[in-house]
């Protein structure tokens, strides 16, 4: 039997990469998914191409969810079209300056906070109602290790004060909000490491890393490779479906990078007689 046919879902930032794999796989479960986006428009005729072969009950919004103001509309459409709303895969940052290297301008530490924590506080707020509403609602977080390591180790080639500062933030929304939608909404956090396409190697100025530097992030990782896509959907559809009693829970998807690297040395022999 499956556990959510039928259900209604918000995928942010669903235009490409993570977003997009998880808006087709809540698809191919029979869910009625809305994918919001903003940035990356050469990707909107491969999203619509993918998403039409496995769904004909699908919304494909533009909205640039920096503009708080913009967001009673979003809701509204979706709630609309759909009659309701169940799932929140809140898979927003950075407010489309995709940049890996290098120290942010003001203007992009500014949209950082913009987008990253502001616009999901905004989104969260306008959706709680119709989450509760449906007495098993769902949301899910998406943020970085880079909110506990911050500038440390081979990740401090790729994680900048800004960037750590504000996915930091996102644990303390997603411990509020399970408060706050409990008990009709659980509300959980994925904490990505290093992925394809998000701190690795499809992402956009990893080729300025020399291939020491690439092989010192997947040495510090104790499964030793970055991960894919699927291991996120996999987390995903594991706490929409199967964790019923899990809420306010950041899990740390990222192959143990954040406490690898130092090595676990043999006890020494006692000299003593106990």
């Amino acid at each position: 039997m499956n556990k959510i046919a039928g259900k209604k879902a918000l995928v942010l930032g669903g235009i490409k990469g993570i977003g997009k794999k998880i808006a087709i796989a809540l698809a191919k479960q029979k869910v009625k998914v809305a994918i919001n986006y903003y940035d990356w428009e050469e990707s909107l005729d491969a999203l619509k191409k993918d998403i039409n072969q496995v769904s004909n009950q699908h919304l494909i919004l533009k909205t640039d969810l920096r503009k708080t103001e913009n967001i009673p509309a979003l809701i509204k459409k979706v709630i609309s079209n759909f009659g309701g709303l169940d799932i929140l895969i809140n898979n927003i940052e950075r407010g489309g300056w995709p940049i890996v290297h290098g120290d942010y301008t003001q203007n992009q530490w500014d949209m950082e906070f913009e987008t990253t924590v502001r616009a999901k506080q905004w989104i969260f707020k306008e959706a709680l109602p119709h989450l509760k509403a449906s007495g098993d609602g769902a949301v899910i977080n998406f943020s970085s290790i880079a909110g506990i390591i911050g500038r440390t180790g081979p990740a401090s080639l790729i994680f900048n004060d800004g960037y750590a500062a504000a996915n930091r933030g996102i644990s303390i929304l997603t411990e509020t909000w399970a408060k706050l939608g409990a008990p009709e909404v659980k509300v959980n956090e994925i904490m990505l490491g290093f992925f394809e396409t998000r701190h690795g190697e499809k992402t956009r100025g990893w080729e300025l890393l020399t291939e020491k530097q690439k092989q010192d992030i997947k040495e510090h990782t104790l499964l030793k490779r970055y991960g894919k896509i699927k291991d996120i959907v996999k987390t995903v559809l594991f706490f929409i479906k199967d964790a019923p009693f899990i809420t306010g829970s950041i899990i740390k998807l990222d192959g143990g990078y954040t406490i690898g690297g130092e090595k676990i040395y043999p006890m020494p022999t006692s000299q003593y007689n106990i």
